[in-house]
């Protein structure tokens, strides 16, 4: 019996010996960019799986918190953003008498929050999958293998009970957006009118923010039908704009169209055409700066944390206006009032006027990089080639914000008022994301 013991741990033994040795090196140039590389798979779950702007935000956060938070011990000056966020009290710490490799510690515990966020939760798993083979086959010490593992699972399980709290599982309990015959309030829109999307998105708990309300932009101009009112004069501008668009304002509405709720139905089937969210344009823009600079694991973290908690309160926040003031789309008072034959360039969303989503989530990401990276960081967005659309080049990240904003005009599916306050909440939300988290 004891011959036999003896010569299975032997077996094991020269088992174990089989496999790869430990490559650092190899191991640390697989890992690079592993984050931006993540991100943009996540990305390709939330299109498929027809997420909204406001739930795409939120996926992208946990995920980019709990990468920071695995890979920040490489770094001795890195914070936690335990104590920092809202509802985030404390984190559990490696065990700083085991050996860990923090690159796969991040990876795993990004996978593994955001497998617990979408839908297709096996096509994140294989995600993850892919990667422990790959880094068996490069070869790492087991036992740092198993503690990388373990330790990313732990802070993974953490931040999915901090996530769990936030508000998110009980919106649906909350009353349904109710439509009435007031000619001012938002009403759903053509070509499927669906049903207002995330109407008590405000109740949701900010990551930053005290509140939903914290940076309110303001109200939009009173609904009026009079033509010589301020009002109507918007919504003129509007409908003129569209009529007299030039081919570079055609492009840019399509550029940064970012809707991906767009429906058309066939017969009696409902389809969607799959498309990136503005939140998700920015997570790439964000993904290929920490690429093109080339930045070390624990930057490159804190930039992808920083960028995703700006865009989920800006979603917050500017839900909050939306469902206070209930206005309605371009679309539906130029039909009524102005020519019932006019269509926008693009398909109106589901929810209501003010502000706009892509001014508030573009420059809230705008301000955040701008705050990294400088005010005059050019670049070339490639982030829409997957959707057949070309690329485009800025000369900082506030002009690119700008160009999103404006698009929203050029696409016929927001008055001017929406485009400017919802800029000017956005940076506020930026700003002080900026100066009320230290992730040093």
């Amino acid at each position: 019996m004891r011959k036999l013991i003896s010569l299975t741990i032997a077996l094991l033994l020269i088992l174990s010996s089989c496999g790869p040795k430990h490559d650092q090196a190899a191991l640390d140039m697989y890992f690079e960019n592993s984050l931006a590389n993540y991100n943009r798979e996540l990305t390709g779950v939330i299109v498929a799986d027809i997420f909204t702007p406001p739930v795409a935000s939120r996926i992208y956060a946990y995920p980019n918190i709990a990468a920071y938070e695995g890979i920040r011990f490489l770094d001795s000056t890195r914070q936690s953003l335990a104590g920092q966020l809202n509802g985030l009290e404390k984190l559990p710490e490696p065990d700083f008498n085991k050996s860990y490799y923090y690159p796969l510690v991040s990876i795993i515990a990004f996978t593994s929050v955001a497998k617990s966020l979408v839908y297709d939760m096996e096509r994140v798993e294989n995600f993850q999958n892919d990667l422990l083979e790959e880094v068996r086959q490069i070869g790492i010490d087991s036992k740092m293998y198993e503690n990388s593992i373990s330790y990313g699972n732990i802070l993974a399980e953490e931040i999915l009970n901090w996530a769990n709290k936030d508000g998110y599982l009980r919106r649906t309990a909350l009353p349904r957006y109710s439509v009435n015959d007031d000619p001012g309030r938002w009403r759903p829109t053509p070509p499927d009118y669906m049903e207002a999307i995330e109407p008590h998105w405000n109740s949701l708990r900010p990551f930053v923010l005290d509140s939903a309300n914290q940076f309110d932009p303001g109200l939009p101009t009173s609904f009026d039908i009079d033509e010589e009112s301020l009002f109507f004069r918007e919504a003129r501008e509007v409908y003129q704009t569209v009529l007299e668009l030039d081919p570079e304002q055609l492009e840019i509405a399509k550029f940064w169209d970012c809707n991906p709720n767009i429906s058309y139905t066939k017969g009696h089937v409902m389809y969607f055409q799959q498309q990136i969210s503005p939140g998700g344009h920015w997570i790439h823009i964000a993904a290929q700066i920490i690429e093109d600079q080339k930045d070390d694991a624990t930057d490159a973290a804190a930039t992808m944390a920083k960028v995703s908690i700006a865009l989920a309160d800006a979603f917050i926040s500017c839900w909050d206006q939306k469902y206070k003031s209930n206005l309605t789309r371009p679309e539906t008072f130029i039909n009524k009032y102005i020519d019932p034959d006019w269509n926008p360039i693009l398909q109106t969303p589901a929810f209501p006027e003010h502000t706009s989503g892509h001014s508030v989530a573009s420059a809230s990401a705008a301000t955040v990089l701008t705050g990294i990276y400088g005010n005059n960081y050019a670049f070339i967005d490639s982030t829409e080639v997957p959707y057949g659309l070309p690329m485009r080049s800025y000369t900082s990240f506030l002009q690119a914000s700008q160009e999103a904003a404006i698009s929203r005009l050029y696409g016929g599916i927001h008055y001017k008022p929406a485009i400017e306050k919802g800029v000017r909440q956005g940076q506020d939300v930026g700003r002080y994301v900026l100066e009320n988290i230290a992730f040093k």
